[in-house]
């Protein structure tokens, strides 16, 4: 469960308050104006009130929440800011509202009169159904079921993506590259505005100044444009900060670019990018272990603070970070994204909307992962290497046939195994609870040699892929001959490709110098027909 708490906004409020909290937004300049929906799908908004943002229906700060009647029951879906600050929300039925500040008509309405209580935004959208919404400093982007982004407001850099540098008072399709295209995901820095395609592609428009728009240049763009030196990378998430952009990988890689004074782009250093930069979150620096493919990015455009959180649940913050400089990615204990922003940013604000579940409820798959290795409740322990693993065997029997064989064979309370290393046989019972596995490559081979014997045909592509992404020079070999031996056909494919990419290297290892006679002949044989040594 997210602890709401974490942000002093919400100190006041007593603990029966909190619990029912489902959703929540912290934004403002100081990080003193919030919104929330209950358990209930009710929606309270408390604070300072800068521009109406509450949208109370008048100017009054207020230290205890009040109900926006308007939006109860609307169901929020997603909600977004901007630094006068304005509120954008769309509703579970494809509706947009907005309200607060409207100097520059970020509201859509096609004034510039600030709006106290949230109002629907109509033009050119009651017929579309809007599934996200996305706020730089002073304007609005919406990205509707079709794949289509509708933009409208302050547009001094072309951040509205209408071909010139005129406000845009009502939303506006954002047509020219992205004509024909499906987009998936939107997000705007301060005066920039990013879109991810659902081939992969990521455009970029508006203001360029600090590399943001990726294109290697510093020149502002009035429509969007392709990053071209993502070619061949599939973006799946993109995420902005106040003039630097984070984009994450189907991979699990994440690339940065833009401005990087405080360190947020993650490279080591404090010089801007133009170019999206591949960022090292991995163990060279001993930050994460062979886990760290990455599944989320945050950043928020009043900040220069990044976040990360990989697959195993590990969260990694770097930027501006309480007033420092963090120039490379940092492990923290914290268990998601929100937490680095709710503690570290400047301002503690909330880069998205946060959803919060109940004190009580776990899933099913939560569930089955808390009671893995627990002697509590379990009916069976495995002995290997002196130590013991707690199962169930109800589970066991559901989840693998060699199991459910061998389990209704025998009523023993205890089973030793000798085939496998504890390491490998824990994880692998682990997967069975939890669908994931969590080994180095080098540990990943005995789990393939596992999963092989028992026939685990996705466990086997599992450790596969694990392999794959913790290769190395050092390694290649290694892991080339453990696929041969276990007829992981991709894999050793992989491995074979990535050695012939690396020959040289790879030829001065040790493991290339013990390699089986065979399998040597066999290298050799097939990298000479790859033209591996015509130079």
């Amino acid at each position: 469960m997210l602890d709401v708490g974490k942000w002093p906004v919400f100190a006041l409020l007593p603990p029966e308050e909190l619990r029912l909290i489902r959703q929540a937004c912290v934004f403002g300049s100081a990080a003193n104006e919030a919104l929330y929906v209950t358990v209930n799908d009710e929606v309270f908004a408390l604070g300072t009130n800068c521009s109406g943002c509450l949208g109370l229906g008048d100017l009054q700060s207020t230290i205890e929440p009040r109900r926006i009647d308007t939006l109860c029951g609307k169901k929020i879906v997603s909600l977004s800011y901007g630094t006068g600050p304005h509120v954008v929300i769309a509703t579970a039925d494809g509706e947009v509202y907005a309200w607060g500040h409207n100097g520059y008509s970020q509201l859509g309405n096609g004034t510039t009169n600030h709006g106290l209580t949230p109002a629907l935004v109509s033009t050119n959208l009651l017929s579309k159904r809007v599934t996200e919404v996305a706020c730089g400093s002073h304007h609005t982007i919406a990205l509707t079921t079709d794949g289509e982004v509708y933009a409208w407001g302050y547009n001094n850099s072309g951040q509205v993506g209408s071909g010139s540098t005129a406000n845009q008072p009502t939303p506006r399709r954002v047509s020219s590259c992205l004509q024909n295209k499906v987009v998936v995901n939107i997000a705007c820095g301060q005066l920039c505005s990013m879109a991810v395609l659902d081939n992969g592609e990521i455009y970029g428009w508006g203001y360029n100044c600090n590399g943001q728009l990726g294109l290697g240049n510093n020149g502002n763009q009035q429509t969007p444009c392709r990053i071209a030196a993502l070619q061949g990378v599939n973006i799946v998430q993109v995420a902005c900060g106040y003039a630097h952009t984070l984009a994450l990988t189907d991979e699990g890689f994440v690339y940065a670019w833009g401005a990087n004074s405080y360190g947020q782009l993650g490279t080591g250093n404090k010089s801007n990018q133009a170019l999206p930069t591949l960022i090292n979150t991995d163990k060279e620096r001993g930050l994460l272990s062979f886990f760290s493919r990455m599944v989320e990015v945050a950043a928020c455009h009043t900040s220069h603070t990044s976040a990360a959180k990989t697959q195993s649940g590990q969260v990694l913050m770097w930027g501006q970070c309480r007033g420092q400089a963090v120039a490379s990615p940092h492990l923290t204990h914290f268990s998601t994204t929100d937490d680095v922003f709710a503690c570290f940013a400047t301002p503690a604000v909330t880069w998205h909307l946060l959803t919060v579940d109940g004190d009580d409820y776990l899933t099913v798959a939560q569930s089955l992962k808390r009671e893995f290795d627990s002697p509590e409740i379990s009916d069976l322990k495995f002995l290997v290497d002196g130590k013991c693993i707690h199962v169930h065997k109800a589970l066991l029997k559901i989840r693998c046939e060699h199991f459910r064989a061998l389990l209704n064979e025998t009523d023993e309370e205890s089973i030793e195994i000798h085939q496998f290393s504890y390491l490998v046989y824990r994880a692998f019972l682990e997967y069975l609870y939890t669908d994931t596995i969590n080994l180095p490559p080098e540990d990943a081979i005995g789990l393939l040699d596992l999963a092989t014997y028992y026939r685990e045909t996705r466990l086997k592509r599992l450790c596969q892929e694990t392999i794959k992404r913790g290769i190395s020079e050092e390694n290649a070999i290694t892991l080339l001959s453990a696929a041969v031996k276990y007829e992981a056909r991709d894999l050793e494919e992989f491995c074979f490709k990535f050695c012939v990419n690396h020959l040289t290297a790879v030829t001065q290892t040790q493991a290339f110098a013990d390699m089986d006679h065979d399998l040597l002949k066999n290298f050799i044989s097939k990298a000479s027909r790859y033209g591996a040594f015509k130079n």
